[in-house]
């Protein structure tokens, strides 16, 4: 049920795409608490103009069903940058994240809701 959504102006070779996304899979899923079974991490390559400047940038979106809140979000956010900054070559302060808790109702599964 955790969600990464990762959008960078960087394009990666499948390899180095495949190492990224697993660590980020276990990366979530030991900062939330919460099987990596139910994790799935997405890449994709972004047009993206940060401060005005169309320098490497990435924007990571994460949501959950619960298990997100300021410590866990503050530990996703580092642990995510630095996986990032050398996997990527972008410098920490051209990452934004965002954090969203859904609600069960809200995420679909196998033909049916987590509610």
């Amino acid at each position: 049920m955790p969600l990464l959504k990762l959008e960078t102006t960087v394009a990666l070779p499948e390899y180095k795409r495949e190492a990224l996304l697993g660590s980020l899979s276990k990366a979530v899923a030991e900062i939330i608490g919460k099987p990596e079974q139910y994790v799935m991490v997405t890449l994709s390559q972004a047009a993206i103009l940060m401060a005005g400047k169309p320098e490497p940038a990435a924007f990571v979106d994460v949501r959950s069903i619960g298990g997100l809140k300021p410590s866990i979000n503050l530990a996703l956010s580092k642990k995510i940058c630095e996986l990032l900054r050398p996997a990527l070559g972008v410098a920490m302060d051209r990452i934004y994240l965002n954090f969203a808790n859904v609600e069960g109702d809200d995420w679909g599964w196998n033909a049916s809701t987590f509610g």
